[in-house]
């Protein structure tokens, strides 16, 4: 009996391993092959151990990089024709050199006056500073020192993903408040983050908790933050580990992208990327849970946080479970942008946004205040602003004179930061921009024939309220 039972449990053993053995080559055949920008290994990439001393030699070293990039990707691939979108060919319709400024770099924009503030710019994962220069272009007319900053790993080629850690990128973090810091005229210190740049920016003010030699903010401002995502991003790190091991580079990846048609933004995603997120958030939340047991989050500069009830990049409900409701009282803003109620679509959802918002409107001792931008009745696409005060159950309404744009039922993850005039991702651009337009793109034919998924023609990328998040957030650093 015993040795058919060994037998047994040797046939079942193996029979998984070869079950797993043909699924993992099924997967990495459907992966299309590598190309040059998912190879190309670019060292000279900034790390935490990169001997860099100030954003003066951090700017140096980026201008290296960009050097790398050309002999290393840009010169191995063929010249663009007239229609080409893959902006690793020189001359494509999404070829960065296409604009006047290439917003794959860090950016620095001083003030014509002595600065009433200073902010620094912190982009999303796979993004580049592009996604929030309108927003630093705002307040730099405002009177603000801006700093945009390229986040490691970011605005090259995707292969710089694959090995670029979250301690590197807030390492970079920290060289940048300490060069805005050092103006003689610095004034306040204000950080704006979007998605992975949201996480970075509280991870920074979390540390400034607790070592005193970090310069201090005054205020925070997230879009669409990344405090919590999904427990299956803790997995990339084990794959990306087989596929080292295996020595097979597409196992380093979750999506591939032979076409890269964003000139800002990588298409592919390293399976690293999953990596940083589960890691970054991870740090986050078990630090807040330590200072708030021994009261350490007093000292919190205000946040601001703005997020789409339907995110499908993270968990929209962690920015509170994972850091609001454990915030002392301190100014502190919750901003969600509701469905669109008109649409009717909220049935045909996976989740009730309905429930969400209720939750959270009826939080006992809530600290922060709520706002809800949506309908202002059941049959009008309008928009108010429905708040509710720190603690109290009893809400406000403020007319914003917006409207829901016909044919949309909600807000996405990339959208937040994109005015309705953007060049690239705005549904009512000015005119024809330098290059590709995607913001109304909705190409019909058959599926899974446009390298373009249809998913992504169809999820928004501009924020038809911009305005009045730019006209909250400029306020609330008070350079309104």
């Amino acid at each position: 009996m015993l040795g058919k039972a060994i037998t047994l449990f040797t046939a079942v053993i193996a029979g998984v391993f070869l079950t797993l053995a043909v699924g993992l080559a099924l997967y990495i055949e459907r992966l299309p092959d590598l190309r040059v920008w998912h190879t190309a290994a670019l060292d000279a990439e900034y790390t935490r151990d990169s001997p860099v001393s100030d954003f003066a030699e951090y700017l140096a070293l980026e201008e290296r990089l960009f050097a790398q990039l050309d002999r290393e990707v840009y010169a191995r691939t063929e010249p663009a024709g007239a229609h080409t979108v893959n902006r690793y060919r020189r001359g494509s319709l999404a070829d960065p050199g296409r604009w006047p400024v290439d917003w794959n770099r860090s950016f620095l924009w001083e003030p014509e006056q002595p600065a009433r503030a200073s902010v620094l710019l912190l982009h999303g994962l796979t993004d580049a500073p592009y996604s929030l220069r309108q927003l630093g272009q705002h307040l730099h007319r405002a009177g603000a020192r801006v700093l945009g900053l390229r986040i490691p790993g970011h605005g090259t080629a995707p292969s710089g993903l694959v090995s670029v850690t979250w301690q590197d990128m807030a390492s970079a973090v920290r060289l940048a408040v300490r060069h805005l810091a050092a103006a003689p005229d610095a004034g306040p210190i204000h950080i704006v983050g979007y998605s992975n740049g949201a996480a970075l920016a509280v991870h920074y003010a979390l540390a400034t908790l607790e070592d005193a030699e970090l310069p201090r903010v005054r205020s925070l401002v997230l879009l669409s933050p990344e405090i919590g995502v999904s427990r299956i991003a803790a997995l990339a790190e084990w794959q990306a580990r087989l596929g080292r091991f295996l020595g097979i580079e597409k196992l380093q990846w979750d999506s591939v992208h032979a076409l890269e048609y964003e000139p800002f933004k990588y298409g592919s995603f390293a399976v690293n990327g999953g990596t940083i997120t589960h890691q970054i958030t991870d740090a986050i939340q078990r630090r807040v849970r330590r200072l708030a047991s021994g009261g350490g989050l007093q000292q919190m500069p205000p946040i601001l946080s703005f997020s789409s009830v339907v995110d499908a990049t993270v968990e929209a409900t962690a920015v509170v479970g994972g850091l609001f409701n454990y915030l002392p009282e301190g100014g502190h803003e919750l901003v969600l942008f509701d469905i669109n109620r008109q649409s009717d679509v909220e049935h045909l959802l996976t989740w009730s946004p309905s429930r969400m918002i209720a939750t959270l409107r009826d939080v006992p001792r809530r600290h922060y205040g709520l706002t809800v931008v949506t309908n202002a009745g059941p049959g009008t696409p309008t928009v108010v602003a429905r708040r509710w005060e720190a603690g109290l159950g009893v809400s406000h309404d403020k007319e914003l004179a917006l409207s829901w744009p016909a044919g949309v039922y909600s807000l996405s993850h990339v959208a937040l930061p994109f005015p309705p005039a953007d060049y690239i991702y705005g549904g009512a651009p000015p005119g024809p921009g330098p290059g590709i337009q995607l913001g109304n793109l909705a190409l019909r034919g058959e599926r899974g024939a446009l390298a373009i998924s249809a998913s992504a023609q169809l999820r928004l990328r501009w924020n038809p309220f911009y305005d009045w998040l730019e006209e909250r957030a400029t306020a609330f650093m008070a350079l309104d």
